[in-house]
């Protein structure tokens, strides 16, 4: 058995599968893994009072977890943070695999070996074992412009091409994921699709009195925007135009109204609206020679050198693709765009009252974290984190910082796709109808929504 305390070692969560839970008034997490029939067992030290001698079981869970969520959800503003777990569950759900992962090198050139050394060194700064791409094409990027410094034309000019073939087969294992999803059997991929439309709408669902639900992403592919279209979903992000959309610095603050007929007076939020950034840039996000463009990429295509065949992009190769922190001699993209997207998400999250959701987002990028970090200080904020594992150590550590400002959703059990839309995700769409409904019985009959009399009644009854 697992020995429970304020903190489960990565490395033993990930080989026992035990699950992390933390909401509501919980004064410490509850740790639970899952026997070989099924069943759920609580750890060794965990004690779960809101049990009431009831059996830990799904029922039991989602009557717990529900009704938190649902009332952080109707929070005044609302954010979520989606990280490669997002993808890497579809994906799973779809094809039975994980989707791409980060891995590849940059260069195999003279200077390969200190390439890897630069970029295992910043992984480790970062809290990671070992390096992926973003790393290595960061220390090729930066290694590219000293060349350029010293005016070692012919070594420059073999180091950006390739970096150029990296950042192609990157975009092409990223195309190649959405394709597994787009091609696989109608019946799986409708699964997976539904599970997806699902979660973002679980989110997105907010009573018209209510900031915009802010969607941030870490990931490069599609998968959101997908989803997005399936669910009727309307994404508002800086980008403006139809034909190759521009990115914008000066953001204006753009909604969607309508009238109700017959009324007069202010306009009212259109429901199935969400802002949404993209943090590190996108598949389909090109540099051309002034501007940021987001390309017509189609969802699953083979490559993304044909797309870039048309006039005024004479000059744009994958290189200057926008995937953080890919950047072009010629502009500091260091800065820009990610500086405004991160400004996005500094402004959303760091507000009274807000609520952030992370999924699937390991606390792997500094840059983020110290956001969330700043987020917390003050008191009206709450973090919650779903994850399948905390392999980085990194979720526990913030949540034994703030613990009244943190609740934990971690492990196989809580954090599975299906299993999470399924039953511990509020169906916020029908949440005031059923409200509603329980008022009215309440009133007319006397029970609850579950068809219990409630407290008041049976004492009437008793009178």
């Amino acid at each position: 058995m697992l020995e429970s305390n304020d903190q489960v070692a990565p490395e033993e969560q990930a080989k026992k599968k035990t699950n992390i839970l933390k909401v509501r008034d919980d004064s410490k997490p509850l740790y639970f893994t899952t026997t070989d029939t099924g069943e759920f067992e609580l750890c060794d030290g965990s004690d779960a009072a809101w049990l009431n001698g009831e059996e830990l079981n799904t029922k039991a869970l989602r009557k717990h977890i529900e009704p938190w969520l649902t009332a952080l959800f109707q929070s005044e503003h609302m954010s979520v943070l989606a990280g490669s777990g997002l993808t890497h569950a579809v994906h799973k759900m779809a094809t039975g695999e994980l989707a791409a992962d980060m891995s590849g090198e940059v260069s195999d050139g003279n200077y390969k070996e200190k390439i890897i050394a630069a970029a295992n060194e910043s992984a480790k700064i970062a809290g990671r074992e070992k390096s992926n791409i973003e790393d290595k094409v960061r220390v090729a990027n930066e290694l590219l412009r000293g060349l350029e410094i010293l005016q070692k034309a012919d070594e420059a000019e073999t180091l950006r091409t390739d970096i150029s073939n990296a950042m192609s087969g990157l975009a092409e294992a990223i195309l190649k994921s959405e394709e597994n999803i787009a091609i696989v059997q109608e019946e799986k991929r409708e699964r997976a699709f539904n599970a997806l439309t699902t979660f973002l709408m679980s989110f997105s669902s907010r009573t018209g009195t209510r900031d915009r639900l802010n969607i941030f992403t870490t990931n490069y592919d599609r998968l959101i925007e997908a989803g997005a279209e399936l669910a009727g979903l309307y994404l508002l992000d800086r980008f403006v135009g139809n034909l190759m959309p521009i990115f914008r610095t000066s953001r204006l603050d753009l909604d969607m109204h309508y009238n109700p007929p017959g009324i007069r007076g202010e306009p009212r939020y259109l429901e199935g609206v969400a802002r949404f950034t993209k943090l590190h840039g996108s598949v389909d996000w090109v540099q051309t020679k002034d501007d940021i463009r987001r390309v017509g990429l189609p969802f699953g295509a083979d490559k993304v050198e044909p797309f870039f065949q048309i006039p005024g992009m004479d000059e744009v190769t994958p290189h200057r693709l926008m995937i953080y922190p890919n950047s072009a001699k010629d502009r500091e993209t260091a800065e820009y765009p990610y500086v405004e997207l991160f400004r996005d998400l500094a402004a959303a999250v760091c507000r009274p009252n807000s609520t952030l959701v992370t999924y699937g987002y390991s606390f792997g990028d500094e840059h983020i974290n110290r956001v969330i970090r700043d987020m917390l200080t003050i008191p009206s904020t709450h973090l919650v984190v779903i994850s399948m594992d905390d392999s980085l150590g990194r979720i526990q550590t913030l949540a034994n910082e703030r613990k009244s400002q943190v609740s934990l959703l971690i492990g196989p059990q809580l954090a599975n796709l299906e299993t999470l839309t399924e039953s511990f995700l509020p169906k916020a769409a029908i949440d005031r109808t059923t409200f509603r409904m329980a008022e009215l019985l309440k009133q007319r009959y006397g029970i609850d929504g579950q068809g219990k009399k409630t407290e008041k009644d049976s004492e009437e009854g008793a009178l």
